[in-house]
């Protein structure tokens, strides 16, 4: 019988993983949308010029979808999940202005101002909504954050309700609406409370 040689098997280098196939890994892709939208919101602190010059070519180059696409898989109570949720009702807004404007005149007509949402007496219109999310995605509305969260929530649920009160709609489209609302309402109360993100 032949003895066997055993061999101490051979650890890969960092190489070996660069060149396996897939993509980035998840994990440092969640902590750069995360960095990157806190960047957009709060900016940076004091020598991290380079990384909002960074960020600025980033959106410039590749475009706002590209900064979406990494917020896209973020739980709803992180920065960049609040910013995908508020992408994504801008998204809507532009893409059928006339059909939000007919579901938002329903949902106004059908929900009394003081239950939209808390804290929301007039909730904002389509054109409104279109102004303060790409305020708050161009930098410029930090200091009102939680009150952008929370405005986009009313609007994003008196929406949910028009397409109920409409009926020309999947159900599931208003549910989701009406989650979203939440979702984002839910945000605007942590960033009240400053657990939105990295601590401040």
């Amino acid at each position: 019988m032949t003895e066997r040689r055993h061999h101490r098997p051979l650890r890969p280098g960092a190489a070996h993983f660069d060149a396996l196939p897939g993509g980035p890994d998840p994990a440092v892709l969640a902590e750069a949308a995360e960095m990157c939208a806190t960047a957009l919101v709060r900016g940076t602190g004091p020598g991290d010029d380079e990384m909002v010059s960074r960020l600025v070519r980033l959106a410039d180059d590749e475009g706002l979808d590209t900064l979406a696409t990494l917020w896209s898989q973020a739980p709803s109570d992180s920065m960049a999940g609040a910013l995908w949720r508020l992408y994504a009702l801008r998204s809507f807004v532009h893409a059928a202005p006339h059909q939000v404007a007919a579901e938002y005149a329903a949902g106004r007509a059908a929900v009394p101002a003081q239950e939209v949402i808390a804290g929301v007496v007039d909730p904002p219109g389509p054109d409104q909504v279109r102004d303060l999310v790409d305020n708050v995605l161009a930098g410029v509305a930090a200091a009102d954050f939680a009150d952008a969260l929370f405005r986009a929530a009313a609007f994003a649920h008196v929406i949910a309700v028009g397409r109920r009160v409409l009926g020309d709609v999947d159900v599931r489209q208003a549910a989701r609406l009406g989650v979203m609302a939440e979702q984002l309402h839910q945000a605007g109360r942590l960033e009240l409370a400053g657990h939105l993100g990295p601590t401040r």
